[in-house]
């Protein structure tokens, strides 16, 4: 578990490093589109009135801007029927003439709205014309742009060192909300507040920003609908009365071009999903205003956030799941199904979250979880590398394919504390030794006779993994191979098919020794026979040693007896290569093999008499 804890904060350290420096922004903020986009849609608000001037406005009009006769027409026109606001996103920082004293008139009538630029903040006189009107009728219409060209946040306020400047489309708001009773106030914690709701301020590293430039009073832009925010009409339509009175009546006016050439245009969160279609400013001015309203007056949640705390503790908690679930699970598809699950878990929790207007870190827990799967994987492919080459080096021996699967599918069973631990199983043991070798090593130099011995151990050792046995220890010329270690063989069938494997290996070894002969007597050495004793029985296997050695034994009478019936009647030799073994052996090859009776003899060492039999050859 301790391993466990380390791995997580490690991860969750990398990432959160990753993510302090701006690195995880750009994923979180595509996720938060995608949420923006998935949520059921609210439609459109029936409190704001749209009059765009499009493309075919222009032409009609047949000059662009507007003269200041035609907005004070457009004015006047909708002051008809009683408007609760106006505003008109058009800057006017020059007299357009002619009607320019007109427009003044208009511009002065205390629902109208008109807008400056940030850009002109030390010139707030030069919005709109005359000076004379009010600030409190003045808003910024510039808008917060993400680092990727999205617009994700209202800005409500914005100040230099002498001057702050409201929104466009708070003054709108403040507008509606006001006759209703309902003003601006602050919070003892310096947080605006419009009667009972409190606007908190976005912080650069609130929810899934990280590097932001958040100066100013600002607050995530929650989008109404992916649609149209509000009934829109055209400057056309109002100046030729084309329109029902309803429309305008206790209604937010917002007036704004729309058309593609004047390209006050914005990408949002659904430009992704629009073929990176824009938004007209006018309308985004719309969204930020029906925010404000609906947060007033209906209750509607403001997008909120954890504390940086709260996100370490959401990122760490997703990493270390990541490591338990590969620390628990085992099998590769239920570990691949986990992964998947839990991180539609996250999803699904995030977008939970989301539809209550929670903005929590998605891509940087995912890729915390995914970090540590990955890392735990990977430390488990490691340490399964590691105890595989321990199992293979205290076995002493290298195996067959079948028996190193079998082995490592039993690991945790096998290994214990570093060492195989004592098991008593059945299995079948192999001894052979070569006839004559003394008397051949008395006429050779070591180094010959190691020359000479090597390439013929080297090919019995591959016979013996060929049938699926282990080599368990050479004695010089000698070697003890063993049929069914280190995994016990439980059943009847099993344990006939070692002995078997263990009589044609012998048979084999015999067709080996036979070519190995041809060649060392075209060196002119003599022909050397082989005596093999095979018995099958009850040993008991493990570690044997301590710290400085370790070997992998095979013990008990079992392997007295194979040894005892390799080095009986010694002078019995009637082929090149003498297989003997006995009647427990015999018992398990089901009349596959043509053997010959021996007799009971009695073996050195042993008071009993063991039934023996030689082994000829296997029936075709």
């Amino acid at each position: 578990m301790k391993g466990i804890v380390l791995a997580a904060i490690t991860v969750t350290t990398w990432v959160l490093g990753i993510r302090h420096f701006g690195g995880m922004q750009s994923l979180e903020v595509v996720v938060f589109d995608w949420m923006m986009r998935s949520r059921p849609d609210s439609g459109v608000d029936d409190r704001l009135l749209v009059v765009e001037i499009n493309e075919v406005d222009i032409a009609q009009l047949q000059q662009w801007p507007p003269s200041d006769r035609v907005l004070a027409q457009l004015l006047q026109q909708l002051q008809q029927h009683q408007p609760q606001a106006i505003g008109l996103d058009l800057v006017r920082d020059r007299p357009n003439p002619p009607g320019y004293e007109e427009l003044v008139a208009q511009l002065q009538q205390p629902n109208v709205i008109a807008v400056t630029s940030i850009g002109n903040i030390n010139q707030r006189d030069r919005v709109a014309a005359p000076p004379s009107i009010p600030e409190t009728q003045v808003g910024f219409n510039d808008l917060p742009i993400d680092p990727d060209g999205r617009v994700r946040r209202n800005l409500m306020f914005a100040s230099n060192d002498e001057t702050t400047l409201t929104s466009f489309s708070l003054q709108l708001a403040l507008i509606y909300l006001g006759n209703q009773g309902i003003y601006e106030q602050l919070t003892e914690a310096n947080e605006y507040q419009l009667g009972q709701k409190v606007f908190a301020k976005l912080q650069k590293n609130s929810g899934g920003y990280q590097a932001i430039d958040s100066r100013g009073y600002q607050i995530l832009l929650n989008y109404r609908t992916s649609g149209s925010i509000a009934r829109k009409i055209s400057i056309t339509q109002v100046l030729q009365g084309d329109f029902e009175p309803e429309w305008v009546r206790d209604k937010i006016v917002l007036i704004g071009a729309t058309a593609p050439t004047l390209k006050d245009l914005f990408f949002t969160p659904y430009s992704a999903a629009e073929h990176g279609k824009q938004m007209p400013g006018v309308l985004v001015h719309a969204h930020m205003t029906s925010q404000i309203i609906s947060a007033v007056l209906e209750e509607q949640p403001l997008l909120w956030f954890w504390s940086e705390w709260g996100e370490y503790l959401w990122i760490l908690a997703w990493a270390t799941g990541g490591v338990i679930v590969v620390f628990y699970i085992q099998h590769p598809l239920a570990l691949g199904g986990s992964i998947i699950a839990l991180l539609g878990v996250l999803i699904g929790m995030s977008y939970g979250l989301f539809t209550q207007a929670g903005w929590v870190p998605v891509a940087t827990p995912a890729l915390a979880f995914m970090l540590a799967t990955t890392a735990g994987i990977l430390n488990k492919v490691q340490l399964s590398w590691q105890q595989q080459q321990m199992v293979m080096k205290l076995l002493g021996q290298q195996t067959s394919p079948e028996i190193a699967n079998a082995l490592w599918n039993s690991r945790d069973r096998l290994v214990q504390s570093g060492m195989l631990p004592a098991q008593t199983l059945t299995a079948t043991i192999l001894f052979s030794d070569l006839k004559n070798f003394s008397t051949l090593a008395e006429k050779k130099l070591p180094e010959e006779l190691m020359a000479w011995l090597n390439p013929y151990l080297s090919a019995m050792t591959e016979e013996v993994l060929n049938h699926n046995g282990i080599v368990n220890k050479f004695t010089g010329d000698g070697i003890m191979a063993v049929f069914g270690v280190p995994v016990a063989r439980t059943t009847p069938e099993e344990i006939a098919q070692d002995a078997q494997n263990a009589v044609n290996c012998a048979l084999v070894m015999g067709a080996c020794l036979q070519q190995f002969n041809q060649k060392w007597q075209q060196q002119g050495l003599p022909e050397v026979g082989m005596r093999i004793g095979i018995f099958t029985g009850s040993v008991t296997v493990g570690s044997l040693g301590g710290k400085h050695r370790l070997e992998y034994g095979v013990i008990g009478d079992s392997v007295n007896v194979a040894s005892r019936l390799e080095s009986c009647e010694k002078k019995r030799q009637p082929d090149l290569c003498r297989i003997l073994i006995a009647r427990e052996t015999l018992e398990y090859l089901q009349e596959d093999f043509q053997v010959e009776s021996w007799g009971e003899l009695i073996l050195k060492g042993r008071a009993n008499p063991v039934e023996v039999y030689r082994v000829i050859r296997r029936n075709s």
